[in-house]
């Protein structure tokens, strides 16, 4: 899947990206990255609402297992299961949220499960990133069952 691909996904079938004019900058097999900008997320401090750093970093994390899956040619649905997120630092402008596998050697074992029992957990990290500095930190754990 392509950048613009998946941009125009999550516009079409999850509005609230639209609204908070989230664009994908890199879809990798083990890295994906999503950027918003400040003035559609801001809040009365002039820093990013704590909603929309949570909402993309979740985000991130699902588009890195979305597109893993689909590389795969897996049909599915994902749920988050279990989520936490620390927030570091106040975001003053346009911000970047990094997921990966937190365990991408379990990926093969994983894709078997799946295919055999039609569900498997997946735990993704995702890092929150502004004025190249670390704002924050999610870990969840998603739910992916075969369609």
């Amino acid at each position: 899947m392509q950048t613009h691909e998946l941009e125009t996904y999550l516009h079409s079938y999850i509005p609230l990206t639209k609204a908070m004019q989230v664009s994908v900058l890199s879809i990798e097999p083990n890295t994906l990255i999503l950027q918003a900008p400040l003035a559609p997320n801001i809040n009365p401090h002039h820093t990013v609402f704590g909603g929309s750093v949570g909402t993309m970093a979740t985000l991130a994390a699902w588009c890195l297992l979305h597109t893993r899956l689909q590389a795969e040619g897996v049909a599915n649905h994902l749920v988050v299961r279990h989520s936490e997120m620390d927030y570091d630092k106040p975001i003053a402008g346009r911000f970047s949220a990094i997921a990966s596998l937190e365990q991408p050697e379990l990926w093969a074992e994983q894709m078997k499960t799946l295919q055999q029992r039609g569900k498997v957990k997946i735990t993704v990290i995702s890092v929150l990133s502004y004025a190249e500095q670390i704002t924050g930190r999610f870990r969840g754990q998603f739910v992916a069952l075969k369609a």
